[in-house]
């Protein structure tokens, strides 16, 4: 038998089993895969896709899986619609996609609001404003907040400075603590950080704090008097003549004293507010206390240093404490001008009348026992009065009598040695009353 013959049994053998319906799974499978490698090579060679075509590939492919709803069989990459509709355009007219806004070269208008939007708002409509909205300082956090910015103050005492770190920050309702946490921290420091303190406050008040917040700081720390003297047990005192430096500066109202009277019971507070009240009725021409602190020692010119003297020395004998008053002249840090001192605490008994005689021997002897003035220093305040003594019994006819008088009681009081009482210049001229007198001086 030929080949040829071999061959065309084969295929009717082949023929023979499709009719019959003998296929293996096997066959059948590759014979729909070689069917559609056919129909694709043909759609690809062909430009058109013309009706005709899709009906003779239809027919061919009738024992297998058709492809599409409608009989098509899809070309890649077709941007067509395959539902049928549509012009044949590709979608969005190539502005879509992935990361695009919009067709290039198109511009968007300006979108009126829309009434139906849930997010309209008809009264936020119209100019926007921008504004920095800055959280109101918890209380919890005030005190780490406020704390560096009075102790870097203490350091540049720039009370500007302080206005505007205020002003940046929103203390809300307790901004009125801040007073009272920045007189608490001078309590704790020095002389110079109290005086820099009662700037601070005088500078505040009508630019960030009112009146009426200084009352209510101040009212705070009244009240925390009796924790505040664990660390500081001078704070009654100290808190006195702040109050009194406030009210002098304007920064407390004047009926700040008169609110407490007869309502308190804590005994520290009222040993503040009894301090303040006696600064405050000092004379009249002290429009402010500023040396209430006697801050600057040395750096201050010679005149300041007197009047801080002075106004010492007549507190005292307003108050009669002497603690209050060797803590005042320790503050100063001046010993090489206590002399002035003596000087003006002797002018002030020449001058006065009543018991100032005996209350001033008894601050200088105060301060000779301690060791506060020294030998050389009362020498030279008593020595420095004798100086002057002829001026001064111009302006005071008895003043060699009363000179002689209180430098027999404080050589009484062991004040100065005998050879300063024994050197007290004597009355130029001595008249006596008449015979059998006693010696008494006239009148």
């Amino acid at each position: 038998s030929s080949p040829h013959g071999n061959e065309n049994s084969h295929r009717n053998a082949a023929l023979e089993a499709e009719v019959n319906g003998n296929w293996t799974p096997q066959e059948k499978a590759l014979h729909e895969a070689r069917l559609k490698a056919k129909a694709k090579r043909r759609v690809r060679k062909s430009s058109s896709r013309s009706e005709s075509l899709s009906e003779s590939l239809s027919g061919e492919l009738a024992d297998g899986d058709s492809y599409s709803s409608k009989g098509k069989v899809p070309v890649p990459n077709d941007r067509k619609s395959r539902t049928g509709k549509g012009r044949g355009l590709p979608k969005k007219g190539g502005a879509g996609g992935k990361g695009v806004w919009g067709a290039a070269g198109m511009v968007y208008e300006v979108e009126e609001p829309d009434v139906k939007d849930p997010n309209y708002d008809e009264v936020a409509q119209g100019d926007t404003v921008y504004a920095t909205v800055v959280p109101e300082v918890d209380e919890r956090e005030l005190e780490k907040t406020v704390n560096p910015i009075v102790r870097e103050y203490f350091e540049h005492g720039d009370t500007k400075e302080v206005q505007m770190l205020l002003k940046e920050l929103n203390l809300g309702h307790h901004k009125y603590e801040f007073s009272s946490l920045a007189v608490s921290l001078s309590l704790e420091g020095k002389a110079s950080h109290r005086e820099l303190t009662s700037r601070l406050l005088r500078d505040l008040v009508g630019k960030v704090l009112s009146e009426s917040d200084m009352a209510r700081a101040f009212d705070k720390i009244l009240k925390e008097l009796p924790d505040l003297m664990l660390d500081t047990p001078e704070a009654p005192q100290m808190l006195g003549q702040f109050i009194a430096r406030a009210i002098a500066d304007h920064a407390l109202p004047m009926a700040f004293l008169d609110r407490y009277k007869g309502k308190v019971d804590c005994d520290h507070a009222r040993a503040a507010l009894d301090r303040a009240a006696v600064l405050l009725s000092m004379k009249r021409e002290m429009v402010r206390l500023d040396n209430v602190w006697g801050v600057g020692g040395g750096l201050r010119p010679v005149k300041h240093l007197v009047k801080e003297m002075n106004f010492l020395l007549k507190e005292y004998l307003v108050s009669g404490e002497v603690k209050e008053a060797e803590r005042c002249l320790r503050d100063l840090e001046v010993p090489h001008f206590h002399h002035e001192l003596v000087y003006e605490a002797v002018v002030m008994v020449l001058e006065s009348k009543g018991d100032t005689a005996v209350k001033m021997c008894k601050l200088l002897q105060a301060f000779w026992k301690i060791g506060l003035i020294t030998v050389d220093q009362m020498n030279r305040g008593f020595q420095r009065v004798y100086d002057e003594l002829p001026e001064i019994n111009l302006d005071v006819p008895h003043a060699h009598s009363i000179m002689e008088s209180f430098t027999d009681l404080c050589y009484q009081e062991s004040v100065i040695t005998k050879q300063l009482r024994d050197s007290c210049p004597s009355r130029g001229r001595k008249r006596f009353v008449s015979e059998g007198d006693g010696g008494l001086i006239k009148n």
